[in-house]
């Protein structure tokens, strides 16, 4: 009997599907990485998309946004280069500012933030995590075409160079991740995040979708109303090794790695399934059921009508919000859900409860997690014991001899049906 194993957390989660059973391992082709990241992400820094960062003027001041501790990017091998580079141009470290870019979520302690950025950097450097939420340190620069409000963390808003660091991969309806995204949602005002994330309801705010997509658009417009002059962004395989390196203009940056992103990530596909096993990728993807329903947007473009989605995410920090929680135990059937909430105000966290029900008129979805079972009842899911009992669950819900498709790194993975 074939076993299998895909992430959960740190570890991995093994499990068998007898021979006799089409099981069907769909993950695209393994890119090897640069040989030298290191030199890679200098590489990019000596050759910038677009205008390089000028020399230190008197007074000038830098800001640096960085992803907070729910996205995998390489920082140790960022930073570092990052900061010689601005050395290099006379700027000093009193001279630079980092900012978490914690969007809605949580605000860092300064502990975790010296888990995300190296601890000397951490310790020596001025750092602080955004709150989307506090007023005064939020500065109104009007609103976008498509009527967004645009408010952004006033101190990285006021320094001269204004940098984010990141990664770019598909993302389940931003189209991709990378470029302005960083500044626009991750030190944007609440107001600012509901607006734009508003747009996901649009059927082309959709995973791969870059250039008709008016969420990505909104975020691309309001970045440059921003100032964000810079951005170095990596693309990585599955293994979470840095393939390619970009730095320059935001845009210039994003649109390059796109190309490369969709050769990493884009998997042919031959058909539908009435099983699908997804794992986000384990941690910190699946640090919560909040990001680990990244996985489910990717999987559900597999999954035939009133199939199976079985979702593995050991999710130690629980759902990830109770805003979410409090509109699902609002309401008892994924029709209710989605009724309710085209009638409410759009408002990120309960925006995940449309995301599941979406999903959930369709299929069904059986959870192996780290989570309560009446939690993951409530949250309209199936809970299983562990993952060959989600299996035996699943294959209770389909017909007899169901094929299986496994996404190992679901949200590195595009499907592409042929």
């Amino acid at each position: 009997m074939p076993s299998f194993q895909i992430p959960y957390g740190t570890t991995q989660l093994t499990f068998d599907i007898p021979a006799n059973e089409q099981a069907d391992w769909i993950e695209p082709s393994f890119t090897p990485p640069s040989p030298n990241p290191l030199n890679e992400v200098k590489m990019a820094l000596d050759n910038p998309l677009g205008k390089q960062i000028p020399k230190k003027k008197k007074g000038a001041k830098v800001a640096i946004a960085v992803n907070d501790k729910t996205r995998p990017v390489p920082n140790n091998l960022l930073i570092p280069p990052l900061l010689e580079k601005l050395e290099s141009l006379g700027y000093l470290l009193e001279d630079i500012h980092f900012f978490i870019a914690t969007g809605t979520h949580i605000p860092l302690t300064q502990d975790e933030i010296s888990h995300i950025l190296p601890k000397e950097l951490a310790r020596n450097c001025a750092c602080e995590s955004h709150d989307c939420d506090d007023q005064a340190n939020l500065v109104n620069l009007g609103v976008s075409s498509r009527n967004t409000p645009i408010y952004i963390n006033k101190k990285y808003f006021e320094c001269d160079i204004k940098i984010v660091v990141g990664n770019i991969e598909p993302h389940h309806f931003a189209g991709f991740s990378g470029g302005y995204k960083t500044s626009v949602v991750g030190l944007g005002g609440r107001t600012t995040i509901n607006r734009n994330h508003a747009f996901l309801m649009d059927p082309l705010s959709t995973i791969g979708e870059f250039k008709r997509n008016p969420l990505r658009n909104d975020i691309d417009e309001i970045g440059e109303k921003f100032g964000t002059q810079y951005a170095l962004n990596v693309v990585m395989n599955t293994k979470r090794e840095i393939v390619k390196a970009f730095f320059g203009d935001p845009m210039k940056v994003l649109k390059a790695g796109i190309l490369d992103s969709v050769k990493v990530c884009m998997t042919p596909v031959k058909q539908k399934y009435p099983i699908v096993i997804a794992s986000v990728g384990g941690h910190p993807k699946d640090i919560n059921l909040y990001q680990a329903q990244k996985a489910l947007t990717h999987a559900s473009l597999l999954c035939q009508d009133n199939g199976v989605v079985i979702l593995v995410a050991r999710c130690p920090e629980g759902s990830g919000s109770k805003g979410f929680e409090d509109f699902m135990f609002s309401v008892d059937t994924p029709e209710k859900a989605l009724a309710q909430f085209k009638l409410r105000e759009f408002v990120v966290g309960p925006h995940k409860a449309f995301q599941f029900a979406r999903e959930l008129i369709r299929i069904k979805v059986i959870l192996v997690s780290g989570l309560d079972n009446e939690l993951v009842r409530k949250l309209m899911l199936i809970p299983a014991a562990n993952l060959q009992d989600a299996i035996s669950k699943a294959r209770n819900l389909v017909s007899p001899n169901p094929a299986f498709a496994i996404l190992s790194h679901a949200t590195n993975t595009i499907p592409q049906l042929a």
